[in-house]
């Protein structure tokens, strides 16, 4: 008789939908599985897109979209997929040149919503001045796939001069936040669930390309941008923090959270710091230039909301900050997973 107690097999060990959430076990997936598998260098900051070798300043980044459902409030899965992919691109001060998009469908999609989504693709690319010059079309069997996946990639151009990182941060600097945050995580959750927050909550989903242009002329006073998606602000700013070996304090009332969205996350029970963006950005730079920077932001529609809030220190390097509006400070840690799935 064989009396040995076999080791028990923990969830740890399947893949999870948190592991896509961008999260600490999306981290931990990197680390561990994905990196190691690819047989890359030794772990650096992870970028929204990166430069291709021996390309100058060619830049380039890949993405995939899942969101159910295919459309909500101020968008749908074909213009958040260009959006999604111009913004990795801008995110390291880049203007896209070229998309590519790839379509994997469910049999038994109708046609129309097919034709909708990719009517938005193309209108998204066109407003954002970037052509799609090739893809893709897979159709796999019901229940293979939930109704639409879209996999896009995208190259750009640096705009001389700017050069951010997510590992450029430093201590002094100023953190800027392009608009209000948790529109595009409330819309998606209450189209989803039938909540009925979306007559007041449309997602922010838009390219900010033309944001990232207007910082240009700082140079290298721009030290990390970045455009809180999955994990919402609140990994943003973690992500940098760890990356760059910074602290950074958070003022609460300097963060714009639209009154619906605060409503909705009181409701639910969710920090409206990790609920997911998909219209705004924030931005590091140095001190002396914060003013003009939210200046040329401001000039922009994208950027008419866009304010300060916040710095970094070297009190606490890889730790973030809120100083609440009761003058209490509380640490914002990086989310553990994704408390809205299938968001992007």
């Amino acid at each position: 008789m064989n009396l040995d107690c076999p080791v028990p097999r923990g969830e740890h060990e399947r893949v999870q939908l948190g592991h896509g959430a961008g999260g600490r076990l999306t981290a931990e997936l990197l680390d561990t599985l994905v990196l190691p598998a690819l047989g890359g260098p030794d772990r650096g900051p992870l970028e929204d897109a990166a430069l291709l070798p021996g390309a100058g300043e060619l830049v380039v980044s890949t993405d995939s979209f899942v969101v159910s459902p295919l459309t909500f409030p101020g968008g749908d899965i074909g213009s958040l997929a260009v959006h999604g992919t111009v913004n990795d691109l801008a995110m390291r001060g880049a203007l896209p040149l070229a998309l590519t998009l790839a379509v994997i469908a469910e049999e038994g999609l109708p046609l129309a919503e097919l034709r909708s989504v990719l009517d938005s693709a193309g209108k998204a690319a066109q407003e954002a001045g970037v052509p799609v010059v090739t893809g893709d079309t897979k159709v796999v069997g019901r229940g293979a796939a939930d109704r639409l996946f879209l996999v896009t990639t995208g190259v750009g151009r640096r705009i001389p001069g700017l050069t951010p990182s997510a590992a450029g941060a430093r201590p002094g600097d100023a953190v800027l936040l392009s608009g209000p945050i948790g529109l595009h995580g409330t819309a998606v959750l209450s189209t989803r669930e039938g909540l009925g927050f979306d007559t007041d909550i449309a997602s922010d989903s838009r390219a900010l390309h033309r944001l990232v242009r207007a910082l240009g002329p700082f140079g290298g006073a721009v030290h990390s941008l970045r455009d809180p998606t999955r994990g919402g602000l609140a990994a943003t700013l973690n992500e940098i923090a760890q990356a760059s070996a910074v602290g950074i304090e958070i003022d609460e009332h300097a963060v714009p959270v639209p009154a619906p969205v605060a409503a909705a996350c009181d409701l639910l029970g969710l920090d409206p710091l990790v609920v997911a963006n998909e219209g705004c950005l924030v931005a590091f730079l140095s001190p002396d230039a914060a003013d003009e920077a939210l200046a040329a932001l401001h000039a922009h529609p994208e950027g008419a909301d866009a304010t300060r809030i916040g710095h970094c220190t070297q009190t606490h390097p890889a730790r973030v900050e809120l100083r609440t509006l009761v003058g209490a400070r509380r640490v914002i840690d990086m989310p553990m997973g994704e408390l809205l799935p299938r968001i992007c």
